[in-house]
């Protein structure tokens, strides 16, 4: 074979193999090990948590409750928590609150130990959990363009999400085979206890960064606050930026009409007998992602970055709304996976314009806004789904979500051409 044709080869090889080179600096690839195998944890207790609800209520609406509890706290320690990234040292918030996280786990593996069976101490505890996930969001997502070059910025989110994603398949697969062995008493003590061990890892990795103090003031800007002050400076700059307000409100769509988890439980053991089905349906959309992150390569090449998110968000809309008819395990697995592997690809963008479009100086607060966007949305999708299940059945509430989620997006896009012609700027060095 001649030099040429494997150069060839090569070159259209590294176009769909994911980037990697974020992982030769040293401070991004310890966040990304901590980061991979904490998620890898958290998904047991996400499995644990609605099965747990639904075992003592045998109710959707029950579960998608977990939602409402989780977004509250959300909306409020979200915009704090981003406020406070742009005025302290970020590798100390992140610490502070992973250790708030973990302390949540602790409380679900002890109420599961003393076998509570209370749905309120569940709703307590979730809100416990999303308060130091609302605040751990901003200050990490804010750290990576101070640690990476903004042109690997894409690069940089694509392994992170498909690393947490690839735990998003592992972690409810396995979980899937505690809940097929164990009672669901001893499978939620169990499920529990692995995310509480696995935690440990992100202490470590949080704890071996370099510190990444607020940027200087510049003379003549207003002094970023931690208070209220400080959240309506962020607020009034994202009023005025009509590219980051329809990147969040597509995301917003396409997690609030077309997230189907609340109905995962009831899915599962009505349609495929219960047992390790449940595992498999909340595995579906990370390992679509994995595969989507897998042979990313193209992403960092792609300059039409806002048409591709509404692409992307369209067709995980499309790719639910099939999956709500699906009346075969198998089927249902691989269309939720084909809309993950959408998700990732609109995940990657939404992230990316947000920390390259963004002033270092208001990345924390911003990142706090979209904290609440892109993790409130799926809640309050828990939310509509279980509310709507209730009164039209889980297969109207599921299929009818995904397709109005892609009609709504491609509208918003039409109305609204901004995002349609957004492309990044010139790639800049890390601001330290």
């Amino acid at each position: 074979m001649t030099q040429e044709p494997v150069e060839a080869t090569e070159r259209a090889t590294r176009s769909w193999v994911i980037d990697t080179r974020p992982l030769r600096v040293v401070a991004y690839r310890r966040m990304w090990i901590g980061n991979g195998a904490s998620f890898f944890g958290f998904q047991f207790t996400s499995v644990a948590v609605p099965v747990e609800m639904y075992d003592i209520t045998k109710s959707s609406a029950w579960v998608g409750l977990l939602g409402v509890a989780g977004l509250v706290p959300l909306l409020i320690f979200g915009l704090w928590g981003g406020a406070a990234a742009d005025v302290v040292d970020r590798r100390k918030l992140l610490l502070a609150a992973s250790a708030l996280t973990w302390l949540s786990t602790l409380g679900f593996l002890a109420q599961a130990v003393l076998r509570v069976h209370s749905p309120v101490v569940l709703l307590v505890l979730m809100a416990v959990q999303s308060a130091g996930f609302a605040v751990s969001s901003p200050a990490r997502q804010a750290i990576i363009p101070r640690i990476v070059p903004l042109g690997l910025v894409p690069a940089a989110n694509t392994l992170g999400y498909t690393t947490t994603t690839a735990g998003g398949v592992l972690g409810p697969l396995a979980a899937g085979l505690i809940f097929g062995a164990y009672s669901a008493d001893s499978g939620v003590v169990l499920a529990y206890a692995v995310d509480a061990l696995l935690f440990t890892v992100t202490f470590w990795a949080t704890w071996r960064l370099p510190p990444i103090p607020p940027v200087e003031h510049v003379e003549g800007e207003e002094k970023p606050t931690a208070g209220l002050r400080g959240i309506a400076t962020g607020l009034r700059f994202l009023a005025t930026q009509p590219v980051l307000l329809l990147s969040f409100a597509v995301d917003i769509v396409a997690m609030v009409l077309a997230m189907p988890r609340a109905l995962f439980p009831e899915i599962a053991e009505d349609r495929f007998g219960g047992g390790s089905a449940v595992g498999w349906l909340f595995a579906a959309i990370a390992l679509g992602s994995v595969v989507g992150g897998l042979t990313s390569g193209w992403i960092s090449k792609v300059r039409r970055q806002g048409m591709a998110l509404v692409i992307a968000v369209v067709g995980w809309g499309v790719a639910v709304g099939f999956a709500g008819f699906a009346r075969h395990l198998w089927l249902m697995v691989l269309l939720l996976a084909v809309g993950g592997a959408a998700d990732l690809v609109s995940a990657v963008y939404r992230q990316s314009i947000l920390q390259t479009f963004a002033p270092d100086r208001l990345r924390g607060r911003l990142q706090g806004v979209f904290t609440v966007v892109v993790a409130g949305g799926p809640r309050l999708g828990d939310l509509r789904s279980g509310a709507t299940a209730e009164l039209t059945g889980p297969t109207a509430a599921w299929a009818g979500g995904g397709f109005a989620a892609a009609g709504v997006a491609i509208a918003l896009a039409l109305a609204f051409p901004a995002l349609l012609r957004y492309r990044p700027p010139a790639d800049e060095k890390p601001t330290r």
